[in-house]
């Protein structure tokens, strides 16, 4: 059976949700640690990466994202996870993805740049201390992502796994 296009419902469309979206790099050094970055334009510690531009997938924003902060020109690796956040006006919901940025060596970790209009300062953080650096709902994504790693990626709902919360 040939499949048939039909004219598109205008007003389907416009009552569809919509949902932000963004995507961040976990990067570790060779000790396991994480890099952490400080945005000049708010006073929290977050992993690199940001916002899903238009037409543009998560995975190549991740790659121009951390382009444009460290100067590191590094593709997206393996989706760690998707994580839906749920609305807090002014923000919609969103959809934030994780990818694997592997482990930085000396020479990469010595030429990043930080945008200075982004970002004043970066820092590796021993995972057992995300909680100390990072937002709560920040933590709980950056630590699902690096389980995730070698073992393919999770579903989260405001950085928790699904499965974890039907048994807690």
């Amino acid at each position: 059976m040939a499949e048939t296009q039909t004219e598109p419902d205008i007003s389907y469309i416009a009552s569809v949700t919509r949902l932000r979206a963004a995507a961040g790099m976990i990067f570790r050094d060779k000790d396991g640690r994480v890099l952490v970055v400080h945005p000049t334009y708010k006073d929290v510690w977050e992993v690199p990466g940001g916002t899903v531009e238009p037409d543009e997938s998560p995975a190549g924003a991740c790659t121009r994202e951390i382009r444009e902060e460290l100067g590191l020109s590094v593709p997206a690796g393996a989706l760690l996870c998707v994580d839906w956040v749920p609305a807090s006006p002014p923000w919609d919901g969103g959809l934030m993805f994780v990818f694997d940025g592997g482990v930085l060596t000396a020479d990469q970790i010595a030429t990043m740049r930080l945008c200075p209009d982004e970002l004043d300062r970066f820092e590796f953080v021993e995972p057992e201390r995300l909680g100390e650096m990072l937002i709560p709902r920040l933590a709980r994504r950056v630590v699902a992502a690096l389980a995730a790693i070698g073992r393919g990626g999770v579903y989260l709902e405001d950085g928790v796994a699904t499965s974890d919360r039907q048994s807690g």
